[in-house]
């Protein structure tokens, strides 16, 4: 897979799988717009694609403000040019039982996780369609497909992605543009260093790859969606878990 002198954007990029996968459109020639919520992280992920002599630009956005939305894609075309590939991936959790939640915790992680992706796709489809060419990947979770006892706003929020990621491939098709979802398991990153022994034990236990993933197992299935290689696929999911929820 080539993507020399594509413009991609990928969202939550400041570590984990979103870093990972910045990393890997670098290497595949990608001109990468690596977003995050502030500078400063995002800065951290173009040092390492600059290190290894990639091209990346570094740009702070709140994916849940509609006008800080606008403004990073206006600044992306100035700088980059019209962005081939969106890769919604920010999200939050604020995890605790149902009768407990908070209604601004329930807000905070549908704004971004699920509006913030919503935001970024409205914000870039006009460009996308004028050029009629464009790969969208959600970056949604294996939670959405199956809940989680403790994560009802974040399992609401990954499974609205589905229903998300269906409608835009409808929509945008004929323009040319392709909307597509994968859906990581348990991976390795800042999110699941909380998890409890015995849940770990059970995730490696259960999955037939008998471990947790890594943010390298899944940026591959980001790249192969935004291939031109994929351009029959749209609206579809990849579930990239080690067989967890077989």
């Amino acid at each position: 897979m080539s993507f020399d002198g594509k413009v991609v954007v990928v969202t939550g990029a400041s570590r984990g799988i979103g870093r990972e996968i910045a990393l890997a459109f670098s290497r595949q020639g990608a001109n990468v717009a690596c977003v995050a919520t502030t500078e400063a992280g995002a800065a951290g992920t173009v040092a390492a694609i600059e290190a290894e002599s990639g091209k990346g630009k570094a740009y702070a956005c709140d994916v849940s403000d509609s006008a800080s939305v606008e403004q990073l894609f206006t600044a992306i075309q100035g700088d980059l040019g019209t962005p081939a590939v969106l890769v919604n991936n920010a999200g939050i959790n604020r995890d605790t039982l149902l009768m407990r939640m908070k209604e601004e915790d329930w807000d905070r992680v549908l704004d971004v996780n699920l509006k913030g992706a919503f935001l970024c796709i409205r914000a870039v489809s006009r460009s996308m369609m004028k050029a009629r060419y464009g790969r969208i990947v959600n970056v949604s979770s294996v939670i959405g497909q199956t809940g989680a006892a403790g994560q009802s706003n974040y399992a609401a929020s990954k499974a609205g992605l589905f229903g998300l990621t269906m409608s835009v491939a409808k929509e945008l098709g004929s323009r040319g543009i392709t909307c597509n979802a994968v859906a990581p398991g348990f991976v390795e990153t800042d999110m699941t260093e909380s998890l409890p022994a015995e849940m770990r034990e059970a995730v490696i236990s259960t999955a037939p790859a008998g471990r947790l993933g890594l943010p390298g197992d899944i940026a591959p299935a980001v790249l192969f969606l935004a291939s031109d290689g994929a351009g029959y696929i749209t609206g579809q999911t990849i579930t990239v878990d080690g067989g967890l929820t077989l």
